[in-house]
């Protein structure tokens, strides 16, 4: 398979151009792994590399921070031609060519092995998205949260973060509390497990008050901005809001009052350099305890690497429900 088919974000003269390209087999980068890609997935990030151009380290580039796949050719002992795979974050689809095509070469610090309990088409329902889905709520079980502590508020509850999240959590038996701001996905939230559904103009900090009546015992975040300084300000004490998102804003204005008054915990995810044994758990975890029990059509949509643009466009603009999946 000398020539293949992938998506390109070039950059000449100040001019960037997203577009399908045959390439060959020495366009690839220089890594230790070479997988021929059966799914990519499409995540906000995803949108802005390819859209707004950025995140993008150099050019050109092959956007999609995930791939899934299977090894044709390994320089490294730990993988072998014909292994199944999954390789999300590091520098993948934003300064190394990723998983918008058919073909991927990475260093092998960078590949996960594919979980037992997983499919490759299952492992890209996840992604990213369900990786930091994953670590959020390992954060916070780590905080000391349990079932009977109260609600669990979800953000952004149908954005592919939250609905994953809203799963993982609902299958652990938490009551969890989904805000969203598309009033037809009432009956698809509460597919996925949420208790509640509210709108999410209701969890937005509009006039700045630091502490508010408390009202969940945690928080999944990928929202930011405004809704994050309203979930600082209604946390029950030793409550805990994993932060893994700014899709409503980046800028966060609060005071150390629910924090010194209520003892709550404000934890950062990542899950770009995230450790790689850290990884390799949460990823075997993935395909155990917390393997979503919507892992089917009703979260996912698949689609073309001709689709592709038109997806990543309207992912930005938040009118992508849960996961996209691109069939390389």
């Amino acid at each position: 398979m000398n020539n293949f088919k992938a998506m390109v974000l070039d950059k000449v003269n100040d001019q960037t151009k997203l577009e399908i390209k045959q390439l060959r087999m020495e366009d690839l980068p220089e890594g230790d792994v070479t997988i021929q890609v059966a799914y990519s997935s499409v995540n906000f990030k995803d949108g802005a590399v390819a859209i707004l151009n950025k995140f993008v380290s150099s050019y050109p580039v092959v956007p999609g921070i995930d791939l899934a796949g299977t090894v044709i050719d390994s320089k490294d002992e730990r993988f072998t031609k014909g292994d199944e795979v999954i390789v999300t974050s590091y520098e993948l689809g934003t300064g190394h060519f990723g998983g918008y095509s058919e073909l991927a070469r990475v260093p092998a610090e960078w590949v996960v092995p594919l979980p037992k309990g997983l499919s490759l088409k299952e492992s890209m329902v996840l992604g990213t998205a369900g990786l930091t889905a994953a670590i959020a709520v390992q954060r916070l079980e780590d905080n000391g949260l349990e079932p009977s502590h109260g609600p669990v508020l979800v953000a952004g509850a149908t954005g592919g973060v939250g609905s994953v999240a809203v799963n993982i959590l609902a299958k652990k038996g938490y009551e969890v509390v989904a805000s969203t701001g598309k009033e037809d996905q009432e009956e698809y939230l509460k597919g996925l497990g949420a208790k509640q559904i509210i709108h999410r103009d209701e969890i937005v900090d509009n006039d700045n008050q630091p502490v508010r009546e408390g009202k969940w015992a945690a928080a999944v975040d990928p929202v930011g901005g405004k809704t994050l300084q309203y979930i600082l300000s209604t946390l029950n004490y030793g409550g805990s809001v994993a932060t893994c998102g700014f899709t409503g804003g980046s800028e966060v204005s609060t005071t150390v009052f629910p924090h010194i008054s209520r003892g709550i915990n404000w934890l950062g995810v990542d899950s770009v350099q995230y450790p790689r044994n850290e990884r390799l758990k949460v990823w075997n975890r993935l395909g155990n305890d917390l393997k979503p029990t919507t892992l089917n059509e009703e979260m996912v949509n698949e689609i073309s690497l001709e689709e592709l643009p038109g997806v990543l466009a309207a992912i930005l603009e938040g009118k992508v429900r849960g996961r996209t999946l691109v069939k390389l």
